[in-house]
């Protein structure tokens, strides 16, 4: 059964596939069955730009414990980032501090 969980964000940055490489202008987290990995359900995320065509796409399929693992990761080094740009570069960015999970 499906589960409707689906959230798209704006993206910018670079994605790799293959040995090419593409703008990005779309991110898509869902959660539901695999597509591709032996798992049952997965968080998914697609990379991707619709202007493109379908090979503009990159996609993952993570378990729900390595996506929380991501997720914490994402976090310790977004605010190291935060921090870098704030303090050592001086651009005032906000920071907050994560803790490590």
């Amino acid at each position: 059964m499906c589960t409707s969980i689906i959230e798209i964000a704006r993206a910018e940055g670079m994605a790799k596939r293959g040995d090419s490489w593409f703008p990005l202008s779309q991110a898509v987290v869902a959660y539901d069955h695999a597509r591709h990995a032996p798992l049952g359900d997965v968080i998914t995320l697609d990379f991707l730009n619709g202007g493109l065509g379908p090979e503009a796409r990159a996609g993952i399929e993570l378990t729900l414990e390595t996506a929380k693992e991501l997720r914490a990761a994402l976090d310790r080094a977004i605010a190291a980032a935060e921090f870098e740009e704030a303090e050592v570069r001086g651009k005032g960015a906000v920071t907050r501090l994560v803790r490590a999970a």
